[in-house]
């Protein structure tokens, strides 16, 4: 089944290959992205991590604090990487939405630059087709379009135009072997998770 919608199972066990992380350091990451990739609340993200520790994909060390409630620190166990990595190598669904693009791409240190080179030239096929749809659309109107839709599809073809330039880009970077094959901890013990930086909580 091509994996068109990034399950948040998924993108949990993904995020907890870069550092064991609390429920709590899992919703600031997601907050942070919200007007990329949603931001779920307590009581769709707890329940996940529950089903993921049953499942024995995750473990959980809970952390005491003097100064606030004990910290449940999960990480991922042998068992949670094959999961991850099977689903990884699902084909993305040809109409992929924008989220799903971005949570696949947040997960960048899990995939093989092979792997994730196909699934950025996915979305370059994808965008390409859409900006060309949006091209058409302005060379034969059925009829003059409105401010609204002039404005929206000047919008949308910057947008793509931009998307595309962006792929092209790091498609080569890719193919030179330019990209870094994971990011570099802190010396004061902070972690790059998708390229940005996270502090734990505990």
């Amino acid at each position: 089944m091509a994996a068109g919608t990034v399950s948040l199972r998924y993108f949990v066990l993904g995020l907890l290959t870069q550092q064991p992380m609390s429920g709590y350091d899992i919703k600031r990451f997601l907050k942070g992205l919200s007007w990329l990739v949603g931001n779920p609340s307590g009581g769709s993200l707890y329940p996940v991590l529950r089903a993921l520790r049953q499942e024995d994909l995750v473990t959980v060390e809970v952390v005491p604090s003097l100064e606030r409630p004990p910290r449940k620190i999960y990480t991922i166990t042998g068992a949670g990487h094959q999961v991850l990595q099977a689903w990884i190598g699902q084909p993305s669904a040809a109409n992929a939405s924008l989220k799903a693009f971005v949570m696949r791409l947040l997960l960048a240190d899990s995939h093989s630059h092979a792997r994730l080179s196909a699934h950025l030239q996915q979305r370059r096929e994808q965008g390409a087709a859409h900006h060309g749809a949006l091209v058409r659309g302005l060379e034969t109107p059925s009829a003059r379009p409105n401010l609204g839709q002039q404005l929206a599809l000047d919008y949308g073809l910057v947008l793509a135009g931009a998307e595309l330039a962006w792929l092209d880009t790091t498609l080569d970077r890719l193919r030179e072997g330019s990209l870094p094959e994971e990011d570099e901890q802190s010396a004061s013990g902070a972690s790059a998770v998708g390229g940005i930086r996270l502090q734990p909580s505990f």
